[in-house]
């Protein structure tokens, strides 16, 4: 069986940068390119093995940085991507930040203080779980702020994704895309499997209610926030093991891409005693 290219890969989850973009077009439980679990297992385990390589080269040049931003309703799988795809990958040269409800502190500042704090330094793997987008969706579907200023943050947020950019950060962005059926089995796993309980909050029944409004929120942020320079990948994440293996062929393409090589200090054996 063929493993499909990384290219292949990116052409079928992109949300195309400043094309019309349709949510209910992308299907949550898209098998095509990763038909059997098995093989698809296998592809993950090889591509981990690559990005753990790729991370050693990142952390010894520290010409670049990497910033990975997951964002998806709750159960679509935000830890699982990171457990799996980054299960071979040193700690050394990674960060993970867990975006949760603003503190005191950080509601003093603009909204994108906190995030612009938490990105990766060069050398350094940096990922997101929920990101700065949490303010043109949560935000927006529960009305914490008022409409005019959401609408405002789109631009400002491809403007801050460009400043990284340009300023030697690659980006990333994923969006968990699970179906309302399949995260219900996945809410009721939470309740009824003793090691997933802990788990569990009830607020999310809360937001599966207005569902809709989440969906229009998220394909509004996909339109308006797909980029040349941070494009939206629309990852299907019904299949726990095809979503890790789709985002881990992206990544690893995304660090082949930054064309890092093995920096020489110069040393030479014969100018060293070792005895």
């Amino acid at each position: 069986m063929s493993i499909p290219s990384i290219e292949e890969v990116r052409a079928r989850f992109i949300a195309e940068p400043g094309k019309l973009f349709s949510l209910a077009d992308r299907d949550p439980g898209d098998r095509d390119l990763f038909p059997d679990k098995k093989h698809a297992k296998k592809i993950l385990k090889e591509d981990a093995g690559a990005i753990d390589e790729h991370q050693d080269l990142l952390y010894a040049t520290r010409e670049k940085a990497l910033l990975i931003v997951l964002q998806g309703m709750d159960t679509s799988g935000k830890s699982g991507v990171i457990r799996n795809v980054f299960a071979d990958t040193s700690p050394l040269g990674m960060t993970v930040k867990a975006f949760k409800a603003p503190t005191r502190i950080e509601l003093g500042h603009d909204y994108l203080w906190r995030v612009h704090e938490a990105t990766p330094r060069k050398g350094f793997v940096g990922i997101f779980d929920r990101s700065h987008y949490e303010d043109v969706l949560v935000v927006k579907v529960r009305n914490f702020a008022p409409a005019n200023e959401v609408e405002q943050r789109y631009d400002q947020i491809n403007q801050f994704e460009k400043h990284l950019s340009e300023n030697g950060t690659k980006i990333l962005k994923f969006m968990l895309h699970v179906g309302y059926e399949e995260q219900g089995e996945r809410l009721r796993e939470r309740i009824t499997e003793p090691h997933k309980r802990w788990k569990f909050n009830p607020g999310d029944l809360e937001d599966r209610k207005i569902w809709p409004d989440f969906m229009s929120a998220y394909e509004t942020m996909v339109q308006r926030c797909s980029t040349e320079w941070a494009p939206w990948y629309v990852i299907p994440s019904d299949s726990r093991t095809r979503r890790n293996a789709a985002i881990a062929r992206i990544v690893r393409g995304a660090m082949e891409d930054l064309g890092l090589e093995w920096p020489d200090p110069g040393h030479k054996l014969e100018d060293f005693d070792f005895g």
